[in-house]
Parts: structure tokens; C-alpha cells; sequence
């Protein structure tokens, strides 16, 4: 005969575990970040949108890394005014969400962005970005145009000169034939 029980002991640890994991959680800090990677160009701004919750008012640190450099970007509480560092100073825009964001962007800024949410009990949570900065191509254009307008005018320049030369040129050589013929155009005629 089959037996039929409704909880196994296992079954009951198993339930036990999640059912602790769950009012963990619910008392824990939330980070959710929708978009971590992201592709700009030079004086473009970029904007770290976070959705940062907490039991308590949370403190938002933003940490800017790139290779061997660290650098603390700013730190802020929802509600109070941000303490943003001079490096980034008029260029950051805090949120009381955790969201930052970073206007007129160098390609200095490229590099790891960590958003680091902690709570009074001194747990933290940390959420990593990636900010790739691309040169400005038109600039290049902007220069190649510039650079083969002022070689045009320059060859227009030195046909105009050329021209003018040989216009010279043909006149002295004229004038040179003119003074080498003789005085009077009288020709003797010999019989024949």
C-alpha cells in the first residue's frame, strides 16, 4: 500500500530554509539596477539609474575606479543635501533613489562605478557600472574639411601664380625678340 504523507521531515527543513531566506530578505537592502553598461561620447552626459531601498534611510556612496585609481565621487542620504567631491564638482546630480547623474562627460570618466548602499546596522550592499567614453568623431571631420578648404585656396593660389608667371614670362620674350631684330625693316632684294 502507498503511503501518503503530507510533510517529510526533509520537506519541512526545506520550507523552514526558504521561509528564512524570505524575512532575511524583507529586511535587507535592495539594489536594482536596470541598465550596468554604458557607451557615450565626449561632453555627452550618462545617467546611473538605481533603485535603492533599506529598513532604515539608507547613505548612498558613489565610487569612481579605473585602474590603479580610486576616487570617491560623492555621498548622500535621501532628503539631505549631497556632499559630491571637487573633482566632480557641478557635474554630478545625486538622487535620493541611489540613482547619479554625470554631465559633460571626459574621457577621464571612463572606467568602474560602484554604488555602495548601507544602512545604520552596517550592512552594504554594492552594485558595479561600466562607462565606456568615446572621442568625438566630427571633430575629425570637422578638421579634415577645415585642412583640405585651406589646401584648395592654397593650389587655387599658386595656379593663379603660375599663370601670371608664364602671362610674364611670354611678354619679356616677346619684347626680347622685338629688341634683337634690326633697327629698319628694309631688306635688300639681290637679282637673280
Amino acid at each position: 500500500m502507498w503511503r501518503f504523507r503530507l510533510w517529510d521531515g526533509r520537506d519541512v527543513a526545506v520550507f523552514v530554509s526558504i521561509a528564512a531566506c524570505l524575512v532575511q530578505l524583507a529586511g535587507s537592502i535592495s539594489v536594482l539596477a536596470p541598465q550596468r553598461s554604458f557607451t557615450r561620447s565626449v561632453q555627452e552626459d550618462v545617467f546611473f539609474s538605481v533603485d535603492a531601498t533599506c529598513p532604515g534611510t539608507p547613505t548612498i556612496r558613489w565610487t569612481f575606479m579605473s585602474g590603479a585609481v580610486s576616487r570617491l565621487i560623492g555621498t548622500w542620504r535621501p532628503g539631505a543635501s549631497a556632499n559630491i567631491t571637487d573633482d566632480y564638482g557641478g557635474r554630478v546630480r545625486a538622487y535620493d533613489n541611489g540613482s547619479m547623474g554625470l554631465s559633460d562627460l571626459r574621457l577621464q570618466d571612463a572606467g568602474f562605478y560602484v554604488v555602495t548602499v548601507s544602512e545604520a546596522a552596517g550592512s552594504s550592499k554594492d552594485v558595479g557600472f561600466v562607462l565606456k567614453v568615446n572621442e568625438v568623431l566630427y571633430e575629425d571631420l570637422q578638421y579634415l574639411s577645415v585642412s583640405a578648404v585651406a589646401l584648395a585656396g592654397l593650389a587655387g593660389l599658386l595656379m593663379l601664380a603660375m599663370w601670371l608667371l608664364d602671362k610674364l614670362h611670354r611678354k619679356i620674350a616677346a619684347w626680347r625678340r622685338r629688341k634683337q631684330m634690326p633697327e629698319n625693316d628694309a631688306t635688300e632684294l639681290q637679282p637673280l
